[in-house]
């Protein structure tokens, strides 16, 4: 009888460059997952909404290059050389091959949110359990659309200011990112509240606005 296969289990670590005290995530995925997958996990255990684009860009095995992988239009060949690869094609093992590898991950141009990613183990799979699962992470995500980084902090400290001019609207628009048991607080975060989706779901929706263009 063949013996049956060992699926392994990769562990990321998750940081937002440049916040302080750190905001961070611990995520675990399949190996099959892709930089897709990956990017949607990241998404949903950080607090973004996906609502704009992203990219990794990280060293390729055995060159000096670049790879960015990310959402690239349909009709373009990703090179073999390097370049851009489609993120729903691209498998987190073929790149991510031993712990301490690390790639940088974008979200929103805009804004510039930029996320250290690192590989910090690979286990193997045991038991029933479902993955992605998000186990540990410190301290809110920052809201969508709030200038990046030092526009994140300038609004805490509106927040902190009741005499600030922009104190009211503000205190307004920043409930749209809590609920009515937990208002938004920029140190809570329990990663037991973390719902994963399907990122297939995600993918056909990004797919169907690309064929638009």
């Amino acid at each position: 009888m063949a013996a049956k296969k060992t699926t392994l289990i990769f562990q990321f670590k998750i940081i937002l460059l440049d916040s302080s005290p750190k905001i961070w995530r611990r995520i675990q995925l399949l190996e099959t997952a892709t930089f897709w997958d990956l990017h949607i996990a990241i998404q949903e255990a950080m607090g973004w909404q996906n609502y704009h684009l992203h990219q990794f860009e990280l060293a390729q095995p055995n060159t000096l290059g670049l790879l960015r992988v990310g959402m690239i239009e349909l009709d373009e060949e990703p090179s073999p050389e390097g370049g851009e690869a489609t993120s729903w094609e691209t498998l987190i093992a073929a790149y991510f091959t031993r712990p301490g590898i690390t790639s940088t991950y974008e979200y929103d141009f805009g804004d510039g949110w930029e996320h250290e990613v690192l590989l910090d183990g690979i286990f193997i799979k045991e038991g029933n359990k479902k993955y992605p699962t998000c186990i540990a992470g410190e301290r809110a995500c920052p809201p969508e659309d709030c200038g990046g980084i030092w526009g994140f902090y300038n609004l805490l400290e509106i927040l902190r200011t009741p005499s600030h001019e922009e104190y009211d609207e503000m205190t307004e628009w920043i409930k749209d990112y809590g609920t009515k048991n937990q208002p938004y607080g920029p140190e809570f975060f329990d990663s037991t509240k973390v719902k994963f989706s399907d990122p297939k779901k995600s993918l056909e929706v990004a797919l169907s606005y690309l064929k638009s263009l």
